[in-house]
């Protein structure tokens, strides 16, 4: 397989005909070797449009979704970040070119320790893995400015709201089988929220995500 190819082929095919369109995104999907984030036993479909298992019974997200979620954050170099289920470290790579720092949390411990190897082969050190349940939040490095969950949740638990900064964003991707919306939430002062459907799309549940305590707009 040619690999810069596949890669090419995946950017312009899958990625940028899902309106990613921010440059910044396409140029770091082109330089970041997602294959090396793949699973050895499935490399081969690092660059396929599909989620590749990589065990546990999780999944690594479709290209064009890790990238289109990463550039619906509209991240800052000076943000502060948090993403919840960090997989296999491809998505917390994207996050962590684009912003200050990442704290990543992952309940799955082999999972953190292979995204760790990963990162750091990839010269990666502005990212704090860390090992738990951050199905509502991760208090200890809060207030952030960009929050990102890689599962989904059927409500959005009113925890995450309290760990925003002003100004600062979650997204989610919101329901139940088979409409899921991926949900952009505004902090727009201490305790005031906006909230905007940004597109419909479907991808495993977060483990342990809650069914109460929801956000109201």
């Amino acid at each position: 397989m040619d690999i810069e190819l596949a890669r090419a082929n995946m950017i312009e095919s899958q990625i940028r005909t899902w309106d990613v369109l921010d440059q910044r995104v396409l140029d770091l999907v082109a330089v970041l070797r997602r294959e090396q984030f793949v699973p050895a036993e499935r490399r081969g479909l690092a660059f396929a449009d599909m989620e590749i298992p990589i065990g546990h019974g999780e999944v690594m997200l479709a290209p064009k979704l890790e990238a289109r979620l990463v550039q619906e954050l509209g991240l800052k170099p000076t943000d502060r970040v948090l993403e919840i289920g960090t997989g296999t470290g491809y998505t917390t790579a994207l996050l962590a070119r684009l912003s200050a720092h990442v704290y990543s949390v992952e309940i799955i411990p082999e999972f953190s320790a292979a995204a760790a190897a990963r990162l750091a082969a990839c010269g990666i050190t502005n990212v704090t893995l860390e090992q738990g349940d951050g199905a509502t939040g991760w208090t200890r490095h809060a207030p952030y400015d960009a929050i990102l969950l890689t599962g989904s949740v059927p409500e959005l638990p009113e925890e995450f709201g309290k760990q925003l900064a002003p100004g600062g964003r979650l997204l989610a991707v919101v329901g139940r089988e088979p409409i899921m919306t991926a949900r952009l939430t505004t902090c727009v002062s201490p305790g005031a929220f906006s909230s905007q459907g940004l597109f419909e799309t479907s991808i495993p549940p977060l483990r342990h995500a809650r069914e109460s305590g929801r956000f109201v707009f």
